[in-house]
């Protein structure tokens, strides 16, 4: 959404949050084959894959090996140093007869490729001694922390009774022990990978239906204490179909009650349930709306596990099954709480973002200024907040009256992407309207007198700047102004001639450089647009300054006749770049036409 300031409006919503904490839940339970998952390859992986309880390594994007545990060492008979950094592929994949295999024949490359999960009960690894060993294996995506994208493989001795994946398995519906393990990874990797509560939740209910389930329940608690049903879903010809009938509000759930979902919701343990156990539950509000959910979607077993945070609960998650026969069981239990205590750190992480988010955009609402009314002029902001993902950032605008009758406009650049560079801003624009205020001096002079300042009483790394004086002088408007590392300004003339005003241009503030800095001068006409924006504006990776900058004088010159916000509005639909990752501020002015 775009926040825009008017003369005389209230703030703009802007906002970038900072990262959302990480951590890892503790309390595993030694009993369930997670107890072996780590939360994320940590910087250390060979220790996050001695966890697992078969031979596992890591491989990354381009193939090569990059960790082992003990068991692979064991296993494939060679110690790490022989395997870290070789190309998996050609260190020990061959066919039956130990021949090397082509690479477009080989089925676990294909599917590494295709970045998806795979498995095979039969293959052929060469072991270091030069014998050949057959295996099953199991690969899958694996959360490679800031290291790139990594695949994780899981191999066992083919026909090994010992080897979990020849184990049959219990519970999961079904699941081998080391599709299990997959299945963990699989939401671990997706799980941590967003901080987007929805996002999570999507994610969430596509890694359990079908695969466990043929529906799924999320209830969530609200900061409120309030219980909402934030996803009925269930699997229908290969497709997940909302029951937004069935979504929404709950009643309020007795602190007394003993019905399993109100003992998940209070970090109790988990429940299997059946249809039956509703039709004679006391009557309340939350018992209606579960008898109800059971009748509409048929779910014969249920089970109902707490999703719990690092501090407390944060909601319940139901599985049901429908159409295929089998109940759930007391041991498919362990495995449904594994999923949601990552889930629960997911939901966690997401939620703390968005608090802070919050609380950078209220704090960044209240430091970009409403506009002045000045005579002669129109004027009007825009501010853009980053992408989800991004953090806040110290982009910012001004204009503020001066005690000789000018008008002070300001466009700045924090560097910076945090609270930190917020709270710099903050800094960097009250000193400005100070020095500005009290010294009757050219910008170039207040902009020196900030950069010292940068250096002696903040703790602001750099800014780039530019700060300029509008002037009404023999009836026409001049604008004197100095740039401290910024962007240029463009100045669009009413016929659609555009060009950027590159004189007085300086080095960034905060290098302590102390270099003489330069004003310049330039007249205003009637119907001439005047633009102060940021980087976000012009500038994304893949895409060089030039072309940016070419971008946004193009459009800004077909847009020249539209009123002042659509031009804003336009200028900003039409030149942002896509997938920016930045915030933008823009400042525009105009002088009307002569009649």
């Amino acid at each position: 959404m775009v926040a825009e300031a008017e003369e005389n409006p209230g703030a703009p919503s802007p906002g970038k949050a900072p990262d959302a904490l990480g951590g890892a839940p503790a309390g595993e339970s030694p009993k369930s084959p997670a107890a072996r998952i780590p939360e994320a390859v940590p910087d250390a992986p060979g220790g996050a894959l001695a966890a697992f309880g078969t031979a596992a390594y890591l491989v990354d994007e381009q193939g090569r090996i990059t960790a082992v545990n003990a068991l692979a060492e064991r296993l494939l008979g060679r110690p790490a140093r022989d395997l870290v950094g070789r190309d998996a592929h050609d260190l020990l994949h061959r066919n039956r007869h130990g021949e090397p295999i082509p690479r477009t024949q080989c089925g676990m490359r294909q599917a590494f490729l295709n970045g998806r999960t795979a498995q095979i009960e039969e293959d052929f690894f060469a072991r270091g001694d030069g014998s050949l060993l057959r295996v099953g294996w199991l690969i899958t995506p694996w959360h490679a922390g800031g290291d790139g994208a990594a695949t994780l493989v899981l191999v066992h001795r083919a026909g090994d009774a010992a080897a979990p994946a020849a184990r049959p398995a219990a519970a999961g519906g079904g699941l081998s022990e080391l599709e299990r393990l997959a299945l963990l990874a699989e939401t671990t990797t997706q799980l941590t990978s967003t901080l987007d509560t929805d996002e999570a939740l999507r994610r969430l209910v596509a890694l359990v239906v079908p695969r466990l389930a043929d529906w799924v329940v999320v209830d969530l608690l609200t900061e409120r204490d309030e219980v909402h049903r934030s996803a009925v879903v269930h699997a229908r010809g290969g497709d997940l179909v909302h029951r937004e009938d069935l979504e929404g509000p709950m009643p309020p759930v007795p602190d007394d009650s003993f019905m399993p979902l109100a003992r998940a919701l209070r970090g109790g343990a988990a429940t299997l349930v059946g249809p039956q156990m509703y039709r004679t539950w006391p009557a309340s509000g939350a018992a209606e709306e579960q008898r109800r959910l059971f009748e509409e979607t048929g779910v014969h077993s249920a089970a109902i596990v707490p999703i719990m945070g690092l501090r407390e609960v944060l909601g319940a998650l139901t599985l049901g099954r429908s159409q295929r026969p089998e109940a759930f069981a007391v041991a498919d239990l362990p495995l449904l709480e594994d999923i949601t205590r990552r889930a629960g750190l997911a939901l966690d992480n997401a939620r703390l973002y968005q608090r802070q988010r919050k609380v950078a955009e209220t704090m960044q609402r209240h430091l970009l200024p409403a506009l002045p009314r000045v005579p002669g002029l129109e004027m009007t902001a825009r501010y853009l907040p980053a992408p989800d993902a991004s953090q806040v950032g110290g982009d910012w605008y001004d204009a503020f009256p001066l005690p000789d009758g000018a008008t002070a406009l300001a466009i700045g650049d924090v560097v910076g992407h945090d609270l930190d560079a917020a709270a710099g801003m903050a800094q960097i624009r009250s000193m400005l309207r100070a020095y500005a205020w009290s010294q009757q001096a050219p910008p170039s002079h207040i902009v020196g007198q900030i950069d010292r300042a940068v250096l002696h009483i903040t703790e602001v790394p750099m800014v780039t700047l530019v700060f300029g004086r509008m002037t009404l002088r023999d009836g026409r408007w001049e604008l004197s102004w100095t740039n401290a590392g910024h962007p240029p300004p463009l100045l669009v003339a009413r016929n659609g001639l555009a060009h950027y005003l590159t004189d007085g241009h300086g080095i960034l503030l905060g290098t302590g450089a102390d270099r003489p800095r330069s004003d310049a001068t330039t007249r205003l006409d009637p119907g001439d647009t005047l633009l102060l924006y940021t980087d976000g504006l012009v500038e994304t990776p893949g895409r060089s300054l030039d072309e940016g900058l070419a971008l946004l004088r193009r459009h800004a010159a077909s847009l020249a006749h539209r009123p002042l916000k659509s031009f804003a509005d336009l200028l900003l639909e039409r030149t942002r770049p896509t997938g920016n990752d930045d915030d933008v501020a823009l400042l525009a002015l105009r002088v009307p036409a002569d009649g």
